[in-house]
């Protein structure tokens, strides 16, 4: 790998960029460390997940540009977009993230609010007088 490969990953309304590149393993987000940006345990392990599944977590450096949404879709987001990364690096690591469910987009997001309605499908307080 003689540059840097990069890849896009979505979820909800989060959208991260990632830039992978041969290195020792260090993971930045948005200029942070990854551990300082994610706080809970489990958002660190889902940013880890790709490298983890393919035994290459000391082999690349990973920065992460994350916009939009939330701390959890943007943790989801930047492992879709990780694993898509490593795609591009080597096609032999495809297998192992497809096992592990780590390159499916999560189609899921917020329903929209509808008309006559309080919100998506809550309705206003009934009241008979």
């Amino acid at each position: 790998m003689e540059k840097q490969k990069n890849a896009v990953g979505r979820r909800k309304e989060a959208v991260t960029r990632v830039f992978l590149s041969k290195g020792e393993g260090k993971i930045t987000v948005n200029g942070k460390d990854y551990k300082a940006y994610f706080p809970l345990v489990y958002l660190q392990n889902q940013v880890e997940a790709p490298l983890k599944t393919i035994e290459a977590a000391d082999k690349y450096d990973v920065v992460i540009n994350a916009t939009g949404g939330g701390v959890k879709g943007q943790a989801e987001a930047a492992k879709l977009g990780i694993s898509r990364a490593l795609l591009e690096v080597s096609l032999d690591y495809r297998p192992a993230l497809k096992a592990a469910g780590l390159l499916k987009r999560d189609p899921r997001s917020v329903e929209r609010k509808k008309p006559g309605r309080k919100k998506a499908r809550r309705s206003y307080q009934f009241s008979k007088r």
